[in-house]
């Protein structure tokens, strides 16, 4: 078989699941190079080039757990995030690019000339961790996550990128394995993409991300608040007067976390490219 046939019959293969059809010609593509060990510029330049049994036997595995819903991501184990590339896994949320937003929203406001302590709540992949520590080179970064699998693969991640001696990656529920003296006013800035997603949307999420992706690091109690209710808190007496908040949230809870961040000053949204707010943005009084 070709390198063009097996392309073609994959993404016909794809089509006809209605969860997988607008995707199908992309995912295709993907698991293709990922099973085969092609670049994209195989596929244009010499499609006629006939696979290796191997290579048609690496990618009818790769499309059989494509058709199971599994995200493309965890079967390749790669995606993306800042222009970084991250390995992933079973065990974290994929990063997505409107999580990016919460990265520039930090990098906007804080120095990269000084040095800056930041800590990262519910880390899973290391995403927001390592693409602050590449752009922050003086940033000395505490990340936590419940997961010791989630820290596993954040902290190959951040050895990849040659930031595992600036980040410390601890299993925490929150900020509940700090001391004492690192809980009160230690931080310049706290940053996180908790949970947020109501119990209730369950049922309303795609296949790929309720049967697959970690439900802790989706789910928040009925209203998607729960975590923040716990997080701000907790936030305000890490930070330094004047510290910096930053967190993602979902949509529709832009007036319920206004309303939770209440005392806090310099209040602020950042809208992604949909136009839907997206990161919170606030100071310690």
């Amino acid at each position: 078989m070709t390198i063009q046939q097996a392309l073609e019959l994959a993404a016909e293969r794809l089509v006809a699941d209605e969860h997988l059809r607008d995707t199908a010609r992309r995912d295709a593509e993907l698991l293709l190079m990922h099973a085969a060990s092609l670049k994209r510029t195989d596929l244009i330049a010499y499609p006629q080039r006939e696979l290796a049994p191997l290579q048609s036997a690496a990618l009818e595995t790769a499309i059989a757990r494509r058709l199971r819903h599994e995200p493309v991501q965890y079967i390749t184990g790669a995606q993306e995030f800042y222009g970084l590339p991250l390995k992933v896994s079973a065990a974290v949320l994929i990063p997505r690019p409107e999580t990016e937003h919460l990265v520039e929203a930090v990098l906007e406001r804080l120095p990269k000339d000084r040095p800056v302590t930041i800590i990262d709540i519910g880390t899973g992949s290391g995403a927001i961790a390592i693409a602050l520590a590449v752009h922050l080179p003086l940033a000395s970064i505490t990340a936590l996550d419940l997961s010791s699998a989630a820290l596993a693969v954040a902290e190959a991640n951040a050895r990849t990128h040659q930031v595992a001696d600036r980040i410390r990656f601890l299993r925490s529920d929150l900020l509940d394995c700090l001391t004492t003296q690192e809980r009160c006013s230690c931080f310049d800035a706290v940053v996180s993409n908790p949970p947020y997603v109501p119990t209730g949307d369950h049922e309303s999420l795609h296949p790929q991300v309720r049967e697959h992706e970690p439900a802790t690091a989706l789910y928040a109690g009925e209203d998607g608040l729960n975590i923040y209710r716990r997080l701000i808190p907790q936030a305000e007496s890490a930070l330094k007067p004047g510290g910096l908040l930053a967190m993602e949230f979902g949509y529709g809870q832009r007036e319920a976390l206004a309303s939770l961040l209440g005392s806090w000053q310099d209040l602020s949204f950042v809208d992604d490219l949909q136009g839907i707010p997206r990161v919170a943005v606030a100071r310690r009084r």
